[in-house]
């Protein structure tokens, strides 16, 4: 699989709803929490499903809401990736 990019995050936030779309997803809010980009924990959720769909990742409901900020997701996005086995 490809590498999971902030560019995917923002395309796929975007799709579920919710947050600013006006929003610049730049280095500058990697670290920002989603609630305070105006993402809420259904909007997540959504995320994590259309990550599965897209990308054949599927992140446990317990790891999808302990997730705060864009830069977690995108590393465990990347983590369960590196760890699935390609065939």
């Amino acid at each position: 699989m490809r590498q999971f990019t902030v560019d995917d995050l923002e395309r796929l936030l975007r799709a579920s709803g919710g947050g600013d779309e006006h929003m610049d997803f730049s280095e500058d809010i990697l670290d920002e929490e989603f609630s305070e980009l105006g993402y809420d924990s259904l909007a997540i959720l959504e995320m994590s499903a259309l990550i599965k769909r897209e990308f054949g990742v599927e992140l446990a409901d317990e790891e999808v809401a302990e997730l705060q900020t864009p830069r977690q997701a995108i590393d465990l996005v990347n983590q369960r990736a590196a760890e699935v086995p390609i065939t």
